[in-house]
């Protein structure tokens, strides 16, 4: 990409810690597992772990990737600048590969209020302005610090009905079981760098910034990244049923930088304790900055995990987890009363201490090149590669 705003920088690449990703690799013509070691990419892709998955499999993920014998194949600032798609040069990939990319939604009060306005008011920013003043009134911040599916949750439930204000979002937001949804097709998710995509049906839409749990089959964690869970805001308002064509599209998910792998210094406290920072550009000067903290969630991310994955449904090759955001733009960007929405070449930065940032530009889904790259292709490219 020519846009300096949109082009990873090193910095994004904060070098902390034990770093987990994958790369487009131009002299094997396919992608390769890397990690990160002073400023340079080291390839560690191998029979006894061609995949990122069979890293986050392993007993000790970190330790792993610490002694991992490899191959440097350049400066993360020379290889973060080439541009996303083009075979012929190495460039940044999301950092998972057959997990599965799975993400929860509502998890924190701020978010849960915005949802109940876009239910109400069926996609039309207008009318959610007006919505809002009534929902925050009853509502306010009074969530924010009730534990979902407590008594006191239920207490709250019951008021909500007989105001009624009560709504589906509110179930899962309070009520004892999360929302967890299927965000984006194995191996279709996008890096950093890359263009990420709206359906061109959506005029009301917006980022969502979040940190992004890379889990084994048995339900361990073993890392965390940076998402943005691209949603559609008019789609999904106009019925909840519509959540799959809001949220699952052409590059319409972003992972990355890369997976920080838990170990003696990052663990799930960290996590806990996230501060995510969003900002958008736009190429008309706009800016709009934004902030979810991991404090705040009304769930803790061991549930969210233990709700997703276990006897009840499994996950051979791990997953990709999205713990939802406190974020809920309410900015007016042209009109008054319309608040914030997507213009085509926005950038978007999302970034966390330690996590480092995770860069994307905006397009329309079907500006955005075809995802072509399936589960199919990467086997045979592994087994032409002699790695499996």
């Amino acid at each position: 990409m020519s846009d300096l705003n949109t082009t990873p920088m090193a910095s994004d690449f904060d070098g902390k810690g034990v770093p987990l990703g994958r790369v487009w690799n131009a002299d094997v013509d396919g992608p390769s597992v890397v990690t990160l070691r002073a400023g340079r990419i080291i390839d560690i892709t191998s029979k006894e772990a061609p995949t990122v998955r069979d890293i986050c499999e392993m007993a000790t993920s970190a330790d792993y990737v610490k002694n991992a014998q490899g191959r440097d194949i350049g400066a993360v600032q020379a290889i973060a600048g080439n541009a996303v798609g083009d075979l012929s040069k190495t460039h940044f990939l999301a950092p998972c590969d057959l997990q599965a990319v799975k993400a929860c939604g509502v998890t924190f009060a701020a978010s849960m209020v915005e949802r109940v306005i876009e239910e109400r008011a069926a996609g039309d920013p207008q009318l959610a302005e007006t919505i809002r003043a009534r929902v925050g009134a009853v509502i306010g911040e009074s969530l924010r610090d009730i534990k979902a599916g407590s008594d006191e949750a239920a207490e709250v439930k019951a008021a909500l009905i007989a105001e009624g204000l009560w709504s589906q979002y509110l179930e899962v937001g309070i009520g004892p079981d999360a929302e967890v949804f299927s965000k984006a097709q194995v191996l279709s998710s996008m890096g950093p760098g890359a263009d990420v995509g709206l359906h061109p049906i959506s005029n009301w839409n917006n980022p969502e910034p979040e940190v992004v749990l890379a889990v084994s089959s048995a339900g361990r964690i073993v890392g965390a990244t940076l998402g943005n869970d691209v949603n559609l805001r008019d789609v999904e308002g106009r019925s909840a049923l519509l959540l799959s064509k809001a949220k699952d599209n052409n590059a319409s998910c972003a992972i990355g930088p890369v997976i920080r792998l838990f170990d003696g210094a990052f663990s799930l406290d960290d996590v806990r304790a996230a501060e995510v920072d969003l900002t958008v550009h736009g190429t008309e000067g706009f800016t709009m900055t934004g902030h979810s903290s991991m404090k705040e969630i009304s769930r803790d991310p061991t549930d969210l995990v233990r709700q997703t994955v276990g006897r009840h449904h499994q996950y051979p090759d791990g997953l990709m987890l999205f713990l939802g955001t406190l974020f809920a733009p309410t900015q007016d960007r042209d009109v008054k009363g319309e608040g914030f929405t997507h213009k085509i070449d926005d950038t978007v930065v999302i970034s966390a201490p330690g996590f480092g940032a995770l860069r994307n530009r905006v397009r329309l889904s079907t500006h955005c090149p075809e995802w072509t790259f399936g589960a199919s292709h990467l086997m045979r490219n592994l087994a032409q590669r002699n790695l499996i």
